[in-house]
């Protein structure tokens, strides 16, 4: 009886769960573009401010207002590309060149 047992959960298909599935990709470029808008929002802010500081602190207005356009770029890019839980479903992938 034991060894029936251990067959019978040996076979059980695997389940996945809907909550490890990624972002629709609609849902992810909003996201994305939401984000990109605020750091350029900050970075036009930073500008404005370059204008109105006095010298020691416009300074580094302006340095924001230079850096910031690259770290907007790539907090933006950092959409899909993350690595989930979900991603180790991949890992039984049958392989194409063994």
């Amino acid at each position: 009886m034991a060894l029936l047992r251990k067959k019978s959960s040996a076979k059980r298909p695997v389940i996945h769960d809907i909550t490890g599935a990624p972002k629709a990709l609609s849902n992810d470029l909003k996201s994305r573009q939401r984000r990109y808008f605020i750091s350029m929002m900050i970075r036009t802010a930073c500008f404005i401010l370059t204008v109105i500081l006095p010298s020691p602190f416009r300074w580094f207005a302006l340095l924001g207002a230079v850096t910031l356009p690259y770290i907007a770029v790539v907090i933006a890019n950092a959409g899909r590309e993350t690595i989930s839980a979900s991603d180790a479903l991949l890992a039984n992938k049958a392989r194409s060149l063994e």
